[in-house]
Formats: C-alpha cells, sequence, structure tokens
C-alpha cells in the first residue's frame, strides 16, 4: 500500500458514514485489545481525534512519532536534538523538559518518562491522537491530549510480515514478525526491527556525522482467552537506541546566516528501555472490566558539548535509571440501563528516577565564566591584580534522587436521549514528588595581590524537598445528532503536574563558589548571581480550562467527511524552559502567569471511486496574558514554540492493474506546512511559514509492496529549533531532501 494512501488515513477522525464500505481501511475484528476508555469509534464521540491503520505504519512515511508532525491539525512534534528531546506542541500547550503535554499509552499502559515518547513504530495496529485535555479519563499530563498505540495482535492477524528500506543518507531499515494462533483461545506473536542511518548533518570540527544512530526494538506478546469471558495480554517491549544528535548550528540573529555544525566534544544519546504489560479482561452482561499492569525500565546516558562549539568551554554528562510501575482497573457498563453508560477507574503509580549529572568546566570555560568575570571586578580596584586557578578542567558534580508517586480515581456517564447526549466526568488526582539532591566541586585558586599559594575551596550543598499536589479534573460534554453528522459542545480541565528542576543546580554551585570567592576577597564578581534553591528548583503545576465546539459530518452518500472545531484554552501558570540570566550552563523549566490559546481544526476528505483527497488545518493564537519574569514584561507577546498554522493537503490515485501485471499502483503527492514560530517570548524571532513537498509512487500485488517515496522534494529551508547557551545563538536544521525505496512482504 502507498505511503501516502495510509497516512491519509489519519484524517478522516468523523469516520464512516453508516453503511459505507470501509474494507479497503479496515482490519479484522478485534476481540481483546480496544481501549474500554475510548473504544474506536471517535465520530459519535465529543472530541476531536485522528487514526492511523495498520495499512501503513512501519511500510512508508509513518516510522516514528515525529513523523505524525504535521499530518494531524494542530500538531507539531519538533525534529531536533536526539530522540530524547523532541518536544509535542498542540493548541498551543507543550514544553521542551521535564513532561510533555500530551500523555502517550502503548498497549494500554500509560509511558511515565518521556524519554520513551520517541520510538519506532511497527507493526502497530492503529494509532490514536486525541486532542484537547483529556485529564478526567487520563489524569497527569494530558493537558494536550493523548496518544494511544495499539500493537498488532496475533487474534488480528497470522503469518509472517517483512519488511525493508533504504533512502538518502545511507538510511536502511528491515523487520520481521511472525504472528501464530495454535488454537482459537491462545496467540502469539514475535516482531524485531533494526534501524539506521549516517544522517544529513556533518561535524566539521572532526568531519563526523552530526546526527547518526541506529536503533533496535523487539516486541513479545502473548494472549489467551482464559474462560469464557476472561481474556489475557501480556506485550513485552525493549528498546536500544544509540546516537550522535544535538546537529546545533550557530546562528547570527542580525543576518539569519546559520553557520556550520562545529563542536570538539562528541555529543550522544544512548538508551535502552522496557515496558512490561500485563491486562486481564473481563467481559460481563452489565459490565466489562480491565486491570492494566504497568512495568518500566529505562536506563540512559546524553552527552553534551554544552556550549556546541570547538571551544573546550563546558560539557554534560547526565545519566539516570527510571523504574516505574502503574496499576489502572477500569470498569465499563455494557447491559441496558435505559440510555446510560458509564465508566469509572482507579489508577496508581510509583517512580524514582535516579540521575548523575555531572558539568564538567574545561579551561575555556574556566577562564571566560569565572575568571573573566572575577577579573573583570578585581581590575576596576586592583588593576595589577589576577584571580587564578590551578586546575584546567574540574567537574561540578550533581546527583539526584527523584520518587514520585499518586493515586487517582474517575468517573464519566453518558446519558442517551434521543439525538441528545449529555456527558459528565470528574477525576481526583493525589500526587506526592520530592527530590533529594548532593552537588559538589572543588578548585584551588590564588590571589596575586595577597597569596603566595592556591588555596582550596570546597562548595557543597545537599537536601531533600518534597511537595504534594492534589487535583480535581472534570469534564461535560453535549452532542446532537444531526442526521448528518453530529455537532458537540465541551468543556475540561487539563492539568500538568509540577516538580523540580535539576539541570539548574550547575549553575547554583557555579554562582556559590563565586559568591564565596567574593566573601573571601572582599571583592565583587561581575555575572555573579544569589540563587534561593526553592525558588530555583521548584516549578508549579501547569492547568487549564478547555472550551470546545465542534462537529463530525458526512455527506454525499459517505463520500465527504468534515471535522471541525473551534476551541478557547484559559491556562495558569503555563510551563515554560528558559535560561537563567547571563551566560549561565543551565535552564529550568518556569512557570507563565496567564496565558490563553483560540484556535480552530477542521480536516476535509473526499473519495470518489478510486482517488482519495485530503486536507486539514490547525490554526492557534497563543498568548501570554499576564507573565513577567522580573526582567520584562512579556504581557501580550506569543507563546514560543507553538505554531500559529499547521496544514495538509494530499492526493492519492489507486490504479487496477489487469492481465499478466496484475495488482495495484497508487501514485501520491501532499504538501504540508507549519508557522509561523516564535522563538522566543519577546516575539523578536521566528520561523516563518514553511511547506514540505512529499510524494509516493507503489505497486502491491499478493502481499507483495514496493513504492518509491521522497521527502522535502523540494529543498525547503528551515530551522526546527532554537536557544541559547552562554549568550550564543543556535538553531537545529530541517532534514534536506529525502528519498528512498520501502519493500513489504506478507505470508
Amino acid at each position: 500500500m502507498s505511503p501516502l494512501f495510509a497516512i491519509a488515513m489519519l484524517l478522516p477522525s468523523v469516520g464512516p458514514a453508516p453503511g459505507v464500505d470501509t474494507a479497503a481501511v479496515a482490519i479484522a475484528p478485534v476481540t481483546v485489545s480496544v481501549s474500554l476508555k475510548h473504544g474506536d469509534d471517535f465520530h459519535r464521540q465529543p472530541v476531536m481525534a485522528s487514526s492511523l491503520t495498520v495499512e501503513g505504519v512501519g511500510e512508508g512515511l509513518i516510522s516514528e512519532p515525529k513523523d505524525l508532525s504535521l499530518w494531524v491539525p494542530g500538531l507539531l512534534h519538533a525534529d531536533y536534538g536526539s530522540r530524547m528531546t523532541g518536544s509535542i506542541y498542540v493548541r498551543g500547550l507543550g514544553s521542551r523538559i521535564e513532561q510533555p503535554a500530551m500523555g502517550l499509552y502503548v498497549d494500554g499502559v500509560p509511558i511515565l518518562n518521556k524519554n520513551n515518547y520517541d520510538f519506532d513504530y511497527f507493526d502497530v495496529r492503529r494509532i490514536h491522537i486525541l486532542r484537547g485535555p483529556q485529564g478526567t479519563l487520563y489524569g497527569r499530563n494530558t493537558i494536550g491530549g493523548v496518544i494511544d498505540v495499539q500493537s498488532l495482535s496475533p487474534f488480528d492477524f497470522q503469518g509472517v510480515r517483512f519488511g525493508a528500506g533504504y533512502g538518502n543518507g545511507n538510511t536502511w531499515q528491515a523487520r520481521a514478525a511472525i504472528y501464530r494462533r495454535p488454537s482459537s483461545k491462545f496467540g502469539w506473536s514475535l516482531s524485531a526491527q533494526h534501524r539506521a542511518t549516517d544522517g544529513f548533518f556533518t561535524n566539521i570540527y572532526n568531519g563526523s556525522h552530526a546526527d547518526s544512530g541506529h536503533s533496535s526494538a523487539l516486541r513479545f506478546k502473548v494472549q489467551a482467552r482464559l474462560a469464557d469471558r476472561w481474556t489475557m495480554e501480556n506485550t513485552l517491549s525493549a528498546g536500544l537506541v544509540k546516537q550522535a544528535g544535538f546537529a546545533y548550528a550557530p546562528w547570527d540573529e542580525a543576518t539569519g546566516r546559520v553557520g556550520p555544525v562545529d563542536h570538539n566534544d562528541p555529543c550522544s544519546y544512548d538508551r535502552f528501555n522496557f515496558v512490561e504489560g500485563l491486562v486481564f479482561r473481563y467481559s460481563g452482561d452489565r459490565f466489562n472490566l480491565a486491570s492494566t499492569t504497568g512495568l518500566q525500565y529505562t536506563d540512559d546516558v546524553m552527552g553534551l558539548d554544552n556550549d556546541f562549539s570547538p571551544r573546550s568551554m563546558f560539557t554534560l554528562r547526565q545519566s539516570q535509571r527510571d523504574h516505574a510501575f502503574t496499576q489502572e482497573i477500569t470498569v465499563r457498563s455494557t447491559g441496558d440501563y435505559g440510555g446510560w453508560e458509564w465508566i469509572a477507574g482507579l489508577f496508581g503509580f510509583a517512580r524514582r528516577v535516579d540521575m548523575s549529572a555531572p558539568v564538567m568546566f574545561k579551561h575555556d570555560g574556566i577562564d571566560e565564566l569565572i575568571l573573566g568575570n572575577a577579573n573583570a571586578g578585581i581590575h576596576t580596584v586592583f588593576p595589577d591584580a589576577d584571580l587564578l586557578i590551578r586546575q584546567q578542567s574540574f567537574p561540578i558534580h550533581s546527583d539526584f534522587r527523584l520518587p514520585s508517586g499518586g493515586v487517582s480515581f474517575y468517573h464519566q456517564s453518558t446519558w442517551e436521549m434521543g439525538r441528545w447526549s449529555f456527558t459528565a466526568g470528574l477525576r481526583a488526582d493525589w500526587e506526592q514528588t520530592a527530590i533529594r539532591y548532593a552537588n559538589s566541586a572543588e578548585i584551588d585558586y590564588r590571589f596575586t595581590l595577597t597569596m603566595d599559594d592556591y588555596k582550596p575551596l570546597p562548595v557543597a550543598m545537599s537536601g531533600r524537598r518534597s511537595r504534594s499536589f492534589f487535583e480535581v479534573m472534570p469534564r461535560a460534554a453535549v452532542l446532537f445528532e444531526t442526521g448528518a453528522g453530529n455537532l458537540y459542545a465541551s468543556v475540561s480541565r487539563g492539568y500538568k503536574a509540577g516538580g523540580y528542576n535539576t539541570q539548574i543546580f550547575s549553575d547554583i554551585v557555579q554562582n556559590r563558589m563565586m559568591n564565596d570567592l567574593m566573601a573571601d576577597l572582599g571583592v565583587y564578581f561581575d555575572g555573579a548571581q544569589s540563587y534561593d534553591v526553592e525558588d530555583a528548583i521548584a516549578y508549579e503545576p501547569e492547568r487549564s480550562w478547555n472550551y470546545e465546539i465542534g462537529g463530525h459530518f458526512h455527506a454525499l452518500d459517505g463520500r465527504l467527511h468534515i471535522d471541525a472545531a473551534l476551541f478557547w484554552i484559559d491556562c495558569r501558570n503555563q510551563q515554560l524552559t528558559v535560561f537563567p540570566p547571563g551566560k549561565g550552563t543551565g535552564r529550568l523549566m518556569s512557570n507563565a502567569g496567564h496565558t490563553r490559546s483560540i484556535g480552530a481544526e477542521a480536516t476535509v476528505v473526499y473519495s470518489v471511486r478510486k482517488l482519495r483527497l485530503t486536507g486539514s488545518w490547525g490554526f492557534t493564537d497563543a498568548r501570554f496574558l499576564d507573565y513577567n519574569d522580573g526582567r520584562e514584561d512579556y504581557s501580550g507577546n506569543r507563546v514560543p514554540y507553538a505554531p500559529r498554522n499547521t496544514m495538509s493537503v494530499q492526493g492519492e490515485y489507486k490504479i487496477p492493474l489487469r492481465g499478466s501485471l496484475s495488482g495495484d499502483i497508487t501514485l501520491g503527492v501532499g504538501v504540508q506546512g507549519a508557522g509561523r514560530i516564535m522563538w522566543n517570548e519577546t516575539g523578536t524571532i521566528s520561523q516563518p511559514f514553511y511547506a514540505l513537498m512529499n510524494a509516493t509512487a507503489g505497486w502491491e500485488h499478493d502481499g507483495f509492496g514496493v513504492s518509491l517515496w521522497g521527502r522535502n522534494l523540494t529543498g525547503t529551508d528551515y530551522n526546527t529549533f532554537y536557544f541559547k547557551s552562554i549568550g550564543r545563538s543556535f538553531v537545529q536544521r530541517g532534514k534536506p531532501l529525502q528519498a528512498g525505496l520501502t519493500l513489504s512482504l506478507i505470508l
């Protein structure tokens, strides 16, 4: 099947009209895998959702989460840095560090570590992308929506699946899977995939590939009908990532010129993780029940040349081990309750992260960030005196333990009254989070005016902080069936948990060192800051109200489907990533006082005979209503990193062949775009709107498929990310033209 056709399946979130033949996109009925929370029929629910079916995942243009960007209205999953750092923005909400604005569920298990969000899509049955707050049913960190990934089941498919592909950048992938159902009550599957690339950017310092890498993934699934009413599903997934990453290039804000990637210390990201999910389901006459248990483990290491330059300033090596446990019990009505449907559940989690994040100051960093600031102040009083440091490099040690846990209860009811349906729900969520920190550094210094020899200066700090949060997340909606679809209105509460910053501790220790030197020498150092640890490391929860009206419509005997919605989001304490003043080495999560997002989404799908046309558009105007960081008032400015527009237009045409060369040829072409994207709170720099052209041509016959595909065929030049480090501006460029060949075989 054509990759473009598969991607087009994302967009008709209204679903097919009653009676319309959906054989082209449907798969076998699922008996053990459908989510109790939402099912698969979104066109009868008061929510905006997009779905991608099994036909194209892993076989074409959708192979990882970042590929979903722009295909889904209002969604931007930025492609920059590494597979640790991609950020999700939707409806003006998002963040670059800590937890994303959208939750991720894989086979019913919530993924708690955002570092695991970017994983390979292969042998996936269906992906649902729900937009707008989903906190009532899904809880914390779903303030912008939920991505629900369901892997293929041996009860859906039996046989063997192979796939391989190759593209420019020496990019290749291979996958294989076997699905067996020895009896009507038992099935198992084993699937694996490997991907590798040399990347598209070169580090001119040593000629290395700046964004090369490879990844491997394995999934083993067992499903069984234990009794007439009981089923079991156990899925074990494991993944390995090793990549260079962080292909950041210097950017001249005045001229807009982007320099080459040029850094002397290596940048890398390595990750191993596994997720074990065990689901028991009971199907009764009056209710269905599901118990979902999840175990998650992540071991990853990020290495950074933190100044991203050929100078020896400072580096970061952050390693962490994350253990997490989740348990959820969900009950949903199935019997005749007189037009009343309900769902209730109990959810709990426990998590512990052990992190080590030492920053290594090197000689250029010591000279500029410490001695440069210190001697500038000293020379105003003692022109011939200098502060000296014996070491050519020294580490700032930072070790953390971050335990957290929580429990929540939720209930949602829907009443059907003729053409009307009314929904009301509530979730009560309690969470506690804590941080244990131990940070230290030591240098030997000498003040030439008064000291004949070097003197040690140790700096150490340690402590524990903890916080708890309680949140109530209500939801209410009304839906009216028109005969040609439906109209709905909803209001819902969104919530994103608060927590603690870790990446600011190197700045805190560095400034304590400078302040201790000032106290010892009696001299003021330019650039020294004073931090209140409690204020610097803690950030508040983000809360929002989402007001939405929309509808799902069909016409022309089911050939035309339309999704459309208007929304208003009122957000308090929106979480933003900021950098400390001056030439700081860290970054931290902060809170804007008050923001609002207003916007619109629309998707139109038209199918006639062998032609399918799809278009989607998302508009968001996200602004600060009240935000003053103590240095500047940003009220009225646009929220950075959230795209103002996203769009996608594509067409696909299928040509059936006859005679000796049978099968189907599929041709497709599409354009996706995003912008304008503000890069800072002041609104002075931005990425203008850009568009990317994609195309595909494929042939399929008797389970064998071959397709040629291309992305960014016009070679559009654009940036995917902007930031500052020690006062310098950097960007990551978008990937250039990409083209390749994909083969698939189903036996």
